[in-house]
C-alpha cells in the first residue's frame, strides 16, 4: 500500500494514511462526531506523540491504557472524545494482534470476495456495517483493493461518481462535495424526524 490520499488535507498525515494500512484503519475508526480531516489527521498525531513515523498494532495493544489515553487527551486532543477513542484504538489493535498478527493489511490481502471482506471489516471493534462499507469503498476506489463484488458489498458507497463519504475524497473540491452531501443527509433526517412528531 503506497498511494497518495487526501483525507486529512495535510501532506504529512495523508502520506502516512497512504502507506500504512493501520493508520488508514485508525483514521476510519476516529471518523465520527468530528470533521473528517480531524479524524484522519489523528493517526499522524498519535504516531508523532509515540515518537515514531508509523503506527504499530503490537506496540499500541501493549501500551498502558492510561498512558495511551494521555497521548490522545494531550492538547490539541486527537478527538472530541479522546478517552473512549483511545480505548477503541487499543481494542482494534488487540484484535489485529490476535487475528492478523498485528498486520492490518492481512484483513484484505488475498481476499477475493467483496462480501467476505465486508464481513472481516464488520468484525473489527468499532466498525459497524456503515463504517465497514465506507472503508471497503475506500479500499476499492483509492487503494486498489477490488475483490469480486466489492462495489455491491460497499452498497451506495461503492457507486462510482458519487460523493457520499471519505472514499470519494481526492482533494479539496471532492471534500466540499462530500461535506455538502452529508449536510443534505442531516437536513433530510432532521426534516423526517420533525415530520414524524
Amino acid at each position: 500500500m503506497d498511494v497518495t490520499l487526501h483525507l486529512a488535507q495535510d501532506p504529512q498525515a495523508d502520506e502516512l494514511l497512504g502507506r500504512s494500512p493501520l493508520a488508514a484503519l485508525v483514521g476510519m475508526l476516529l471518523d465520527q462526531q468530528v470533521p473528517m480531516e480531524w479524524a484522519f489527521k489523528g493517526p499522524s498525531t498519535i504516531a508523532r506523540r509515540m515518537g515514531t513515523d508509523d503506527l504499530d498494532a503490537h506496540e499500541i495493544a501493549a501500551q498502558d491504557p492510561e498512558a495511551f489515553t494521555a497521548l490522545l487527551v494531550h492538547k490539541p486532543a486527537v478527538h472530541r472524545y479522546p478517552g473512549s477513542m483511545a480505548k477503541r484504538i487499543q481494542q482494534l489493535c488487540q484484535y489485529l494482534v490476535e487475528h492478523y498478527d498485528g498486520n492490518a493489511e492481512l484483513i484484505w490481502k488475498g481476499v477475493d470476495d467483496g462480501q467476505e471482506l465486508l464481513r472481516r471489516l464488520q468484525d473489527l471493534p468499532g466498525f459497524g456495517k456503515q463504517k465497514a462499507q465506507i472503508f471497503l469503498a475506500l479500499l476499492g476506489k483509492q487503494l486498489g483493493v477490488r475483490p469480486q463484488g466489492w462495489r455491491e458489498a460497499a452498497g451506495a458507497y461503492g457507486e462510482s461518481e458519487c460523493f457520499r463519504s471519505v472514499a470519494d475524497i481526492t482533494g479539496p473540491d471532492s471534500l466540499t462535495k462530500v461535506r455538502a452531501h452529508k449536510q443534505e443527509m442531516k437536513a433530510a433526517a432532521k426534516a423526517a424526524k420533525a415530520g414524524g412528531k
